[in-house]
């Protein structure tokens, strides 16, 4: 377990004060569990069959999913989270094999190094799965600023101000 690092909602408060009760999440024990989400909650599916969804790893190191348009606070139901983002299943009549998984949470903004929690979920619920984030997003928050930041080459500067940002994971500091 390296790197466990919870997670805060780093988000706008309107949406983390504004909960439903029932997010329309599920938690994801086996791959049977995302088959019966798929059905009850009638998923759309992508040009492929495959189905994009949000997902979260709770505190708890338990993946939960929800529709891909809902919020990442909204499927962790306010609380930390061990990762975030969003996953996408290929399915057959028998099997769920994850083939594509991002850390893209502009909510949480997880670190690339949160896959552990990821990887660890997946394989409690025998879920076939790539080794690791196949898009990892790089968030930092603009100490100058303030803006939320998606870092690309490695280019630590504020798309905004032009400030440097920070190499470290800075958004703890806005709870």
């Amino acid at each position: 377990m390296s790197n466990r690092r919870e997670y805060p909602y780093v988000g706008p408060s309107d949406l983390l004060d504004n909960l439903p009760v029932n997010s329309g999440r599920a938690l994801v024990q086996s791959g049977a569990d995302v088959i019966n989400w798929l059905t009850e909650t009638n998923q759309p599916r992508e040009y492929d069959g495959s189905v994009i969804a949000t997902f979260i790893i709770d505190a708890d190191g338990q993946l939960w999913i929800n529709d891909r348009r809902s919020e990442h606070v909204r499927c962790a139901s306010g609380q930390n989270v061990l990762s975030a983002g969003e996953i996408t299943f290929e399915l057959n009549q028998t099997s769920v094999e994850v083939i594509d998984v991002t850390n893209q949470s502009t909510g949480y903004c997880p670190e690339v190094t949160s896959w552990w929690a990821v990887q660890q979920a997946l394989e409690m619920a025998n879920i076939i799965h790539p080794s690791d984030f196949t898009m990892k997003i790089i968030f930092r928050l603009c100490d100058h600023c303030g803006v939320k930041n998606i870092v690309k080459d490695d280019w630590f500067e504020c798309g905004v101000c032009q400030s440097p940002l920070t190499e470290e994971w800075n958004f703890d500091q806005n709870n």
